[in-house]
Protein backbone atom coordinates (compact mmCIF):
# COMPACT_ATOMS: atom_id res chain seq x y z
CA UNK A 1 0.00 0.00 0.00
CA UNK A 2 1.05 3.19 -1.08
CA UNK A 3 1.13 6.24 1.16
CA UNK A 4 -0.80 8.93 -0.13
CA UNK A 5 -0.53 7.21 -3.77
CA UNK A 6 3.17 9.23 -3.69
CA UNK A 7 6.03 7.22 -5.38
CA UNK A 8 8.56 5.71 -3.36
CA UNK A 9 11.51 8.37 -4.00
CA UNK A 10 8.94 11.12 -2.37
CA UNK A 11 8.23 9.42 0.73
CA UNK A 12 11.80 8.62 1.39
CA UNK A 13 12.64 12.29 0.51
CA UNK A 14 9.98 13.10 3.22
CA UNK A 15 11.53 10.63 5.85
CA UNK A 16 15.41 12.34 5.10
CA UNK A 17 13.62 15.38 5.56
CA UNK A 18 12.00 14.81 8.83
CA UNK A 19 14.87 13.00 9.78
CA UNK A 20 17.52 16.07 9.29
CA UNK A 21 15.02 18.89 11.09
CA UNK A 22 14.22 16.58 14.00
CA UNK A 23 18.03 16.02 14.55
CA UNK A 24 18.72 19.73 14.04
CA UNK A 25 16.35 20.91 16.65
CA UNK A 26 17.09 18.10 19.13
CA UNK A 27 21.02 18.85 18.59
CA UNK A 28 19.86 22.74 19.18
CA UNK A 29 18.03 22.07 22.25
CA UNK A 30 20.71 20.34 24.32
CA UNK A 31 23.31 22.38 22.53
CA UNK A 32 22.19 25.73 22.91
CA UNK A 33 23.49 27.31 26.27
CA UNK A 34 20.53 28.07 28.95
CA UNK A 35 21.45 31.84 28.78
CA UNK A 36 21.54 32.34 25.07
CA UNK A 37 19.42 35.00 23.88
CA UNK A 38 19.52 36.73 27.15
CA UNK A 39 20.80 39.73 25.51
CA UNK A 40 19.62 39.59 22.27
CA UNK A 41 21.26 37.14 20.10
CA UNK A 42 24.10 36.23 22.53
CA UNK A 43 25.23 34.71 25.64
CA UNK A 44 24.68 35.99 28.39
CA UNK A 45 26.71 34.44 30.16
CA UNK A 46 29.59 35.85 28.11
CA UNK A 47 29.36 39.13 29.88
CA UNK A 48 30.45 37.20 33.26
CA UNK A 49 33.47 35.14 31.28
CA UNK A 50 34.87 38.41 29.95
CA UNK A 51 34.40 40.30 33.16
CA UNK A 52 36.49 38.00 34.61
CA UNK A 53 39.32 37.85 32.36
CA UNK A 54 42.34 40.07 33.71
CA UNK A 55 42.61 44.13 32.43
CA UNK A 56 44.57 44.53 29.38
CA UNK A 57 44.32 47.83 28.20
CA UNK A 58 44.78 50.97 30.68
CA UNK A 59 43.34 53.39 28.50
CA UNK A 60 44.44 56.68 26.47
CA UNK A 61 43.56 58.94 29.68
CA UNK A 62 45.53 56.69 32.36
CA UNK A 63 48.29 58.26 30.46
CA UNK A 64 48.02 61.49 30.70
CA UNK A 65 48.53 61.42 34.55
CA UNK A 66 51.96 60.91 34.10
CA UNK A 67 53.08 61.71 30.55
CA UNK A 68 51.37 64.81 30.08
CA UNK A 69 54.05 66.30 27.75
CA UNK A 70 53.68 63.45 25.40
CA UNK A 71 50.05 63.53 25.99
CA UNK A 72 49.63 67.03 25.08
CA UNK A 73 51.70 66.42 22.15
CA UNK A 74 50.10 63.80 20.79
CA UNK A 75 46.81 65.43 21.21
CA UNK A 76 47.51 68.08 19.02
CA UNK A 77 49.74 65.98 16.22
CA UNK A 78 48.36 63.75 13.34
CA UNK A 79 47.99 60.81 15.86
CA UNK A 80 45.20 62.77 18.07
CA UNK A 81 42.61 59.72 17.22
CA UNK A 82 44.51 57.12 18.76
CA UNK A 83 45.46 55.78 21.69
CA UNK A 84 48.76 55.25 23.43
CA UNK A 85 48.44 51.35 23.54
CA UNK A 86 47.87 51.41 19.28
CA UNK A 87 51.63 51.76 19.17
CA UNK A 88 52.87 50.48 22.71
CA UNK A 89 50.51 47.40 23.07
CA UNK A 90 48.67 47.19 26.53
CA UNK A 91 49.13 49.38 29.40
CA UNK A 92 46.90 48.21 32.24
CA UNK A 93 50.57 46.39 34.25
CA UNK A 94 52.11 49.81 33.27
CA UNK A 95 49.21 52.24 34.85
CA UNK A 96 49.60 49.51 38.05
CA UNK A 97 53.25 49.02 38.36
CA UNK A 98 55.52 52.24 36.17
CA UNK A 99 58.40 49.35 36.99
CA UNK A 100 56.15 46.77 34.50
CA UNK A 101 57.73 48.89 31.47
CA UNK A 102 55.77 49.71 27.80
CA UNK A 103 56.61 49.00 24.00
CA UNK A 104 58.85 50.66 22.49
CA UNK A 105 57.56 51.23 18.85
CA UNK A 106 59.75 50.40 15.78
CA UNK A 107 59.32 50.23 12.06
CA UNK A 108 56.98 47.56 11.98
CA UNK A 109 54.44 49.34 14.28
CA UNK A 110 54.51 52.62 11.72
CA UNK A 111 54.17 50.25 8.73
CA UNK A 112 50.99 48.82 10.00
CA UNK A 113 49.53 51.86 9.51
CA UNK A 114 51.52 53.98 6.77
CA UNK A 115 52.85 51.65 4.33
CA UNK A 116 51.35 52.01 0.76
CA UNK A 117 47.32 50.14 0.44
CA UNK A 118 44.83 51.04 -1.68
CA UNK A 119 42.24 50.24 0.59
CA UNK A 120 42.64 52.04 3.00
CA UNK A 121 41.24 56.16 2.62
CA UNK A 122 43.32 58.47 0.47
CA UNK A 123 43.20 61.10 3.63
CA UNK A 124 45.88 58.53 5.31
CA UNK A 125 49.23 59.23 5.01
CA UNK A 126 50.45 55.89 3.00
CA UNK A 127 53.95 55.74 1.88
CA UNK A 128 55.75 53.25 0.38
CA UNK A 129 58.44 52.12 3.03
CA UNK A 130 61.18 51.27 0.38
CA UNK A 131 61.36 54.19 -1.18
CA UNK A 132 60.57 56.36 1.45
CA UNK A 133 63.25 55.14 3.10
CA UNK A 134 64.91 52.50 2.86
CA UNK A 135 66.54 52.60 6.51
CA UNK A 136 63.68 51.08 8.67
CA UNK A 137 64.02 54.18 11.09
CA UNK A 138 61.11 56.18 11.21
CA UNK A 139 61.79 57.95 14.60
CA UNK A 140 65.07 59.64 13.00
CA UNK A 141 62.44 62.05 10.66
CA UNK A 142 60.01 61.96 12.86
CA UNK A 143 58.41 62.40 16.22
CA UNK A 144 55.53 59.67 16.53
CA UNK A 145 53.51 61.59 19.01
CA UNK A 146 53.74 64.90 16.18
CA UNK A 147 54.69 63.52 13.16
CA UNK A 148 54.78 66.55 11.39
CA UNK A 149 57.60 67.61 13.96
CA UNK A 150 61.15 67.48 12.59
CA UNK A 151 63.10 66.12 16.00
Amino acid sequence: MRLFNMPPQIVRLCLVTIGIVGSYLVARAVLTPPSFREYGFFRGDALKDIMALPPQYGGKVSCDECHSDQFTKLNKGGHKRLSCEVCHGPGYAHTQSPDAGMHKPTFTVCSKCHEANPSRPKTHKQIVLKEHYAGGKCMECHVPHSPAEVP
